[in-house]
């Protein structure tokens, strides 16, 4: 059974930082791409980056340059490095493989004050 542990979140000023952590269990991490996502109140759940095996990553717009995704395979974590946060980085941020399958973890909640 997969289990997807999320941490790291926390109240933060705009143009703060926070990295968040992925804890996963229960899958043949190393060959799975993962994937943060986050769903803001009143949104749907957005993919915001990914990272591939092979660790190609890829981001949404809105976090390109600010956001860095990163793995070890030999903690089975993922990692989200957020930088020069904004209000609307406001969110409940999530892991999941990247194309989603499964349940969904509790996530992290991230407030930026403005």
């Amino acid at each position: 059974q997969v289990q997807l542990v999320e941490s790291g979140g926390g109240l933060v000023q705009a143009g703060g930082s926070l990295r968040l952590s992925c804890a996963a269990s229960g899958m043949i991490f190393s060959i799975n791409a993962m994937g943060w996502y986050r769903q803001a109140p009143g949104k749907q759940r957005e993919l915001v980056a990914g990272i591939t095996s092979g660790e190609y990553t890829n981001y949404a717009d809105s976090v390109k340059g600010r956001f860095t995704i990163s793995r070890d395979n030999a903690k089975k974590m993922v990692y989200l490095q957020m930088n020069s946060l904004k209000p609307e980085d406001t969110a409940v941020y999530y892991c999941n493989t990247w194309g989603p399958k499964g349940s969904w973890g509790q996530g992290t909640q991230v407030t930026v004050s403005s």
